[in-house]
Order: structure tokens, then sequence, then C-alpha cells
């Protein structure tokens, strides 16, 4: 079962006696690439630990996931990340009996920062129950389709309004979108560079034993709520499975974190 947290950019998935926070992207370090910019602004990690420690307190889960982008920098590790990344995962040990990480594009050189025992998993994604995550810079694996739903981060997905006299508000959402499966298991064994069969899903099923189920697909806004992002409002979404053909992005349905709902992007683009 899949749950939104209200008035948090958050899920929780219940798998019979288990239950699994998850999060995504929270770029910690990003301060100092503000710093470098000659913006200066005061470290958020602590802030991020708290808000983080209060749902898990709340919701006791067995397990964190976090669905990428741990840290800010790409390929390597700013000075006060090696200090930071520790500092917060060592925390959250004490807290969470479990924690399992997917990799994101902003995690090149991240195992070295984690303390033992935590897992980092592929770009390729997980499943949980009936659920697939994987962080959304990269096509998730043929075998995440077994699921009805997938889970993504990597876009931090807000929508911008602008009244006519130019004042302009942000706002984080909660992105559901229907998916084309047959076009989406054409897409992903093009990837892989399988020919297709009788049909798509018996090349699916013969090549990597899976069923498909999906219908729908979640994108999770960013944890750390100081990112800017992309309104989807009011450009091209961004991410490979985003931009094919497989999810219906323009009737995809948006929400605030507190579960109000906004419309369709389709209809917010007038408002943008």
């Amino acid at each position: 079962m899949l749950r939104l947290i209200p008035n948090h950019p958050a899920m929780l998935i219940k798998e019979e006696q288990r239950k699994t926070l998850v999060i995504v992207d929270l770029h910690i370090g990003w301060e100092m690439a503000l710093s470098e910019k000659g913006i200066h602004v005061p470290t958020q990690t602590l802030r991020l630990l708290e808000k983080l420690k209060s749902l898990i307190f709340t919701y006791k889960p067995e397990r964190l996931l976090i669905l990428g982008d741990v840290k800010h920098t790409v390929a390597t590790a700013e000075l006060g990340e090696w200090q930071d990344v520790p500092d917060f995962f060592n925390e959250l040990k004490k807290q969470v009996e479990k924690i399992l990480i997917i990799r994101g594009n902003h995690d090149g050189n991240l195992e070295p920062l984690l303390p033992e025992n935590i897992k980092v998993a592929s770009t390729s994604g997980i499943t949980a129950g009936d659920v697939g995550f994987f962080h959304g810079h990269r096509w998730p694996s043929p075998t995440l389709l077994k699921c009805k739903t997938l889970v993504m981060g990597h876009v931090h997905p807000v929508v911008a309004f602008q009244d006519p006299a130019g004042f302009r508000i942000t706002k984080q959402v909660w992105v559901k979108a229907n998916c084309n499966r047959t076009q989406l298991i054409k897409v992903l064994l093009q990837k892989h560079k399988i020919k297709i069969e009788k049909n798509p899903e018996e090349t699916l099923l013969k090549h990597f034993k899976v069923r498909p189920k999906t219908q729908q697909l979640f994108i999770m806004p960013s944890f750390n709520e100081f990112l800017g992002g992309k309104p989807l409002n009011k450009g091209e979404a961004i991410g490979p499975i985003l931009r094919s053909e497989a999810v219906n992005m323009e009737n995809a349905e948006t929400y605030l974190l507190d579960g109000t709902f906004l419309g369709t992007l389709n209809q917010l683009k007038t408002l943008s």
C-alpha cells in the first residue's frame, strides 16, 4: 500500500508487517554551490535531519529508502560533504533499522561518505511490494514493469503561477501520470537492444520473466524544500522516461503537499 504523507514530501509503503519511508533529493551541500557564487546561506543539513527524524518518530518505519541525490556535487564530494553526509547518516542510523539509497546523478563517489551497513542500489531501481522505485535521470529496469505503480524523483516538481501584475508564486507538487504500458515496454526493450518478436508483452516475459502491470507514475517533490525546480507548467519535463511518449504528462494530475488537487499540467499552463 502506498500512502502520501500529508504536508511532507515523503511517502510510506506498507508491505505486510514492514513499513518503508521514502524520500528523494536531499542535495546535502547545496549551500556550498551558492557560496561559490557569492551567496552565503547557513547550512540547512541539521534542519533536514530534524525534519526527517520527526517523520521517522511519527511513522516508525523499519526502513528508509532514499531515491537518489543524497549530496549536491555530481562526480566528487566537497570538503563540507565529507563531514555533513557521514554525520547525517550516523544520526539516522540511531532512528531507523535499515537505510537504502538508489543512486542518483549527484551521487558520484557517495559510498566513501556513508557509514557501514547502508546499501546503495543501482540507478535502474528496485521494487517494494507492488511499487517500483528509481531516481529518474536514467531509464528504469524493465523488471520494474511488474509493478502497478512507478515512483521517481530527479525533477524537483513545482508549478508556477503569475498574476496580471507580474506577481509570481512557486509551489512544490506531487505529480501523478498515467502510463501507456505497451509503449513503455517497447521503449525499454529498445534501450536494451532487444527485438520485439510476437508482441511487446511476450518479448518482455521471455527476456525478463516479467508480466507487465504498470499503470501510473508518481513524481516525488524534493525533500529539500530550498531547492528550486523547473516549473512543469512552463516547460518540458526532464528525464528520459518523461520525454518519451510512454507517460501522459499533458494530463498528469498535480497535488500540493497538503493534498489539494490543482488540476492537470495542461490546465495549469494557462495560469503560468
